[in-house]
């Protein structure tokens, strides 16, 4: 039932307070009517008595408390879906943003989503492909997995979304693919490379985009992730399809909720960050996976910039509490060129040997990954031992693990922007690296394996 009021006893920076109201509940949609007839949107945040605190999208600039009609909806924010928003572009409330006409809406769905009963879900364990070695063959997404990259100022993790996004593909199936991109609070610049990159690779014709400006208001931020996991659980569960779903930046979209949390004046957190923020990305994060007797999936790669490179910050932090595993990037890494700069060594995916082995990706799989790991780690061990003693030092096996570390990070992880590298062609990569190093020292390897690959 729709009620409208003029009873506006508040209004402070996105928030306003109504009095008198009944039957509001927690989240519903609202239509606030100005002198001019102008109509802002905006939702519940909380409701004490026959009083409700509401928050405006577009903030509450140039309202005359008197003048101004708030009207409740009765339900909360929605998005209307249809097969045809894939190639499409929206803003973060879901509005068509393209110039391509409005939606031919099929349903409207609820954007808060309903929780996954455990007991449904199905394990993740289909590769994905995502064409970058440092994650198919080290860190392995797999189907119905939320995997972070955890980045910093400046690292080119919009290179690395696109390139994701651009190249991702689930093997071994005739299942449609579709990538779900959210873009939080980011620049114009980048809006355009994310779209000009859609346009011309032609990923835009199987994507559909939700974009979120940096001056746009922070309120539209919060609703944005949820509009795109929404518009993902339909093409998933009820289209058939694999969605990967991009979240980018996550950093962003918890400014915005601290934002809103002082200007609700709750008591802060960690670091200015309302208590809840941790329950508040699960709400997000847990709408990731894959549902028994359903062919779709739901798989999520939010990234974040880590404020001061910091792991201990409460994004990346809380963040990894929730996730299974974390992509991160390496400052150092790039300073020397290496695109995608992966610091393959903190970096995790905890079911990535759910989804490798024969039938899967190549049975040389898990093996040859423990091998380049711990050649890796003990490349870097021996390089830093050489700054510090002197390359005169080492001895010949620690050389020839020093070079292994160089040649790892050139020809390995360092593939560019936009190279696609098939699974079969990464084995083949680390096997080549392998073979620098004598075959005594290859002891994570079983003989078989070796026989017949190096």
């Amino acid at each position: 039932m729709i009620k409208e009021y003029q009873t506006i006893q508040e209004a402070v920076g996105p928030l306003m307070v109504v009095d008198q109201v009944k039957g509001v509940k927690y989240e519903e949609l609202i239509e606030v009517r100005l002198k001019d007839g102008t109509i802002r949107q905006g939702q519940v945040l909380e409701v004490e008595g026959d009083r409700a605190l509401v928050q405006i999208f577009e903030g509450t600039s140039g309202i005359h408390l008197k003048d101004t009609r708030v009207r409740f909806t009765g339900h909360s924010l929605q998005l209307g879906v249809a097969s045809e928003m894939l190639g499409r572009v929206f803003d973060g409330l879901g509005q068509v943003k393209d110039h391509g006409g409005e939606i031919l809406a099929e349903k409207l769905m609820d954007i808060n989503g309903e929780v996954i009963n455990p007991v449904a879900r199905d394990y993740p364990d289909e590769f994905i492909q995502t064409g970058i070695s440092a994650i198919d063959h080290l860190n392995t997404l797999v189907r119905g997995q939320k995997l972070p990259v955890f980045s910093g100022s400046g690292l080119p993790h919009k290179e690395l979304a696109a390139q994701i996004a651009r190249q991702a593909a689930v093997l071994n199936t005739e299942d449609e693919f579709a990538v779900v991109f959210a873009a939080i609070g980011i620049t114009f610049e980048e809006a355009e490379f994310f779209m000009e990159d859609f346009r011309r690779t032609g990923a835009l014709e199987r994507s559909v985009l939700f974009m979120n400006l940096a001056n746009d208001p922070a309120i539209e931020r919060i609703a944005t992730p949820r509009m795109a996991l929404t518009a993902a659980e339909y093409l998933a569960y009820e289209k058939g399809m694999h969605v990967l779903v991009i979240m980018t930046d996550m950093t962003n979209y918890c400014e915005a909720l601290r934002e809103v949390s002082s200007a609700r004046r709750e008591v802060p957190g960690r670091r200015g960050y309302p208590g809840y923020l941790y329950t508040n990305l699960a709400t997000l994060y847990e709408r990731a996976g894959r549902i028994k007797g359903l062919p779709g999936s739901v798989t999520q790669i939010p990234i974040l910039t880590m404020p001061e490179d910091d792991k201990t910050h409460p994004i990346p932090d809380l963040t990894g509490y929730i996730t299974e595993g974390q992509i991160i990037l390496s400052r150092e890494l790039f300073k020397k060129g290496i695109e995608p700069p992966i610091d393959v060594l903190p970096s995790l995916s905890r079911l990535k040997d759910k989804g490798t082995g024969a039938g899967k990706t190549r049975e040389d799989h898990a093996a040859t990954m423990n091998q380049l790991f711990a050649a890796y780690a003990q490349g870097k061990q021996a390089k830093e031992l050489g700054v510090i003693l002197g390359e005169s030092a080492l001895s010949d096996t620690d050389k020839i693990y020093a070079r292994f570390a160089e040649r790892f990070e050139k020809e390995y992880v360092s593939q560019g922007f936009y190279t696609n590298r098939s699974i079969t062609e990464t084995l083949d990569l680390g096997w080549e690296l392998l073979r620098m190093l004598p075959k005594s020292e290859l002891k994570r390897i079983k003989d078989d394996l070796l026989a017949k690959y190096l």
